[in-house]
């Protein structure tokens, strides 16, 4: 049989070329991805951008509680130039005492309240919610 001088290659050989080229384009493309998406960015950015959201003001007051025994006390100061609106919320330890929500109360700005709670025992927790004005 005479041969042709041809040389004929394994299947495996182009299989793993193949891979080995899809791996190399691979890495290339997310190696230049983000390369592109900064150039689209900053063309992008030449023309009229849009505004950014304002920052929002600060406000809410600032409130200190207190546990002496059955009664609590919190003093809310509000230092912002909106009206915020303040509750104490006490819950009491035994589970037959009722826990209260007070009645919120306004803090004008530069304000100072005084907001009192009590337990008929002891006071499990308080805090005090802000719902801003």
């Amino acid at each position: 049989m005479r041969s042709t001088g041809r040389r004929t290659r394994a299947p495996h050989c182009v299989r793993r070329r193949t891979w080995a080229l899809l791996a190399t384009a691979g890495v290339a493309a997310g190696l230049l991805a983000p390369v592109a998406v900064s150039a689209a960015n900053r063309a992008g950015s030449g023309s009229a951008a849009a505004p950014s959201a304002p920052a929002p003001e600060p406000s809410g007051s600032e409130c200190r509680t207190s546990v002496a025994g059955s009664r609590v006390v919190a003093y809310c100061h509000n230092p912002y130039p909106t009206t915020d609106l303040v509750q104490l919320h006490t819950e009491c330890a035994r589970w037959w005492d009722v826990d209260a929500d007070a009645k919120p109360v306004a803090v004008r700005p530069g304000a100072t309240v005084k907001l009192q709670d009590r337990c008929w025992k002891e006071v499990d927790s308080a805090w005090v919610s802000h719902h801003p004005g």
